[in-house]
């Protein structure tokens, strides 16, 4: 059976707010009524080192928000009401993308049940994003020598700007965005690829453009790891966006991402990033369905048989 990294700490009291932070606790439950997963499946995230985030981070930044000192503006640029409850969903979520990113290198798939804050820069965090999680986990395994190449595969609504910044001018690691044109962020970084597309891209386009971008640069970059930003908001009926993907369309993109991994033998590890659709539901469908895709490249290990 599958492990799943989550923390119950995820779901965050923001008010009324278009991020559903229950969704994560939903996922978790669904795992459990519908595909058999046993509480012992789920493993919880500490807190991450300040080591760990500063891979990233610039210590003023972090220090800013672990001691409460952000600023009205920089709330703003969050969009989130500030707590320390935040910051420590935000740093349990970087040590979740490396505790993922591990079983990842270890069992072919590591599957994050949050994560995938793709907008947060080194200096400051925006758009909903506090800390970048998954470039954490990447500089982090960096360091320790478990790899040497790695590859974003970011398919949420909004380009990847936090992320592009992060690895900007450096080989080692290659970011793809596919994106709807046109809407947040404005301030945009170029990734290695940048896809932007028009409202009302349907299943059909998206998938040949996914295809025809991706798969070459899966190739040509070679790498020790696979990030998957997997996003639930490119969906026909997400409230922040007007792509036209349905949820086969979605459910075909996780398959072809993951597929990509099994062919090459490389490992994946998936971040959920956004979803705001109009139905709290659907979000959470979608999200399970992209961490079924790639649940399918789950290798036990000899300990685990094949349980």
């Amino acid at each position: 059976m599958a492990q799943y990294i989550y923390s119950p700490r995820y779901h965050v009291d923001i008010g009324l707010h278009v991020f559903p932070t229950a969704k994560y606790e939903l996922i978790r439950q669904r795992l459990i009524d519908e595909d058999g997963a046993l509480p012992e499946d789920f493993l919880e995230p500490e807190q991450a080192s300040a080591e760990e985030v500063l891979t990233v981070h610039t210590q003023d930044y972090y220090l800013k928000c672990r001691d409460n000192r952000l600023s009205s503006l920089d709330q703003m640029r969050l969009e989130l009401p500030w707590s320390p409850e935040l910051f420590d969903a935000a740093t349990r979520c970087v040590r979740g993308s490396i505790d993922a990113a591990r079983l990842a290198l270890d069992h072919g798939v590591g599957l994050h049940i949050g994560g995938g804050f793709h907008h947060a820069y080194p200096d400051h965090g925006e758009g909903f994003c506090v800390f970048n999680d998954h470039s954490c986990a990447i500089r982090q395994l960096q360091a320790e020598g478990a790899i040497d190449k790695a590859l974003v595969a970011d398919c949420d609504l909004h380009q990847g700007n936090g992320t592009a910044a992060v690895f900007a001018d450096d080989p080692t690691v290659a970011t793809f965005s596919i994106h709807q044109d046109h809407i947040y962020p404005m301030d945009r970084p170029p990734s290695t690829i940048d896809i932007g597309l028009m409202p009302g891209t349907n299943d059909k386009a998206y998938l040949k453009e996914l295809e025809r971008w991706l798969l070459p640069l899966f190739d040509s970059q070679a790498p020790d790891l696979v990030v998957y930003v997997g996003g639930a908001d490119p969906y026909c009926e997400d409230q922040l966006g007007s792509l036209a993907l349905t949820r086969e369309g979605l459910s075909k993109r996780d398959a072809l991402v993951a597929n990509a991994c099994k062919d090459r033998g490389i490992p994946l590890l998936v971040v959920l990033a956004g979803g705001y659709a109009y139905k709290f539901e659907d979000t959470v469908g979608i999200h399970l369905e992209t961490i079924r895709q790639a649940r399918n490249l789950w290798k036990p290990t000899s300990a685990q048989g094949d349980s």
